[in-house]
């Protein structure tokens, strides 16, 4: 099991990521909500916001009072378990904050919630009459592990590797995320987890990421990467204090 802890971060922290830190948030105080409630009361919430193929489709009848065209968006927020949310979230706080920063907040929500919504639908459409309740985030983290693996290649990666932390590139850590997730395609109708959202989030990422990201930004650049700093144009005065207080 290889487990991302953390990524090395070139960019400045003035801008912060705050709608990775709301949508973390947001998972965990649903997934508390969920916890809570009485077992009916967690039946009725996961029948009427997890996407069923066969409701969105027609097959059968919607089982809550949300109209089913919203179910690709709500379906995400929720979780079968603690491992289930904490597998997605941690990846969330890794990459998700890069991925921020490039396409702005609001771009970057669309991003994030596109992802899923796609992945969503790739799922429902790869078993269109299937009644299997499709919940949790991982359509979405798979379109920000994408976008992450064309941002920053090369970027070096924290990950643990069973209990032993180890520092890799990036594209070793998404790369090896990926392959398992393709060779698991085969068996995604025997399986609880939806390999079919994984792939079409990383499809919706991959297509979607080089359409929002800025202009300037080069894409699988392995080239070094320098903090941002403040440049004086023209001779320094002597004695002159820079705004980060050296000389």
């Amino acid at each position: 099991m290889v487990v991302p802890i953390y990524d090395d971060n070139p960019f400045t922290q003035t801008v912060k990521p705050v709608v990775t830190w709301c949508l973390i948030a947001g998972n965990l105080a649903i997934f508390f909500y969920e916890i809570a409630a009485t077992p009916f009361a967690l039946e009725r919430l996961i029948d009427t916001f997890s996407l069923i193929p066969a409701a969105l489709f027609g097959y059968l009848p919607p089982l809550g009072r949300l109209p089913v065209s919203l179910t690709p968006l709500t379906y995400q927020f929720f979780h079968a378990d603690l491992w289930h949310l904490l597998g997605n979230m941690i990846f969330l706080w890794v990459f998700g904050d890069d991925i921020e920063r490039e396409l702005g907040r609001w771009r970057y929500l669309a991003f994030y919630l596109l992802c899923g919504a796609i992945g969503g639908l790739v799922f429902a459409i790869s078993a269109p009459d299937s009644d299997i309740e499709l919940i949790g985030a991982s359509g979405s983290i798979a379109g920000v592990v994408v976008a992450y693996a064309m941002l920053r290649p090369c970027a070096r990666v924290t990950v643990l590797v069973w209990v032993i932390p180890m520092r890799i590139a990036a594209y070793w850590v998404i790369g090896l995320f990926v392959l398992t997730q393709l060779w698991s395609l085969g068996a995604a109708s025997k399986s609880e987890v939806a390999y079919w959202c994984h792939f079409g989030g990383m499809l919706a990422g991959a297509l979607l990421f080089p359409l929002m990201k800025q202009p300037e930004t080069r894409l699988f650049d392995c080239g070094p990467h320098l903090p941002d700093t403040v440049v004086q144009i023209g001779p320094r005065r002597t004695g002159a204090v820079r705004s980060d207080g050296f000389r």
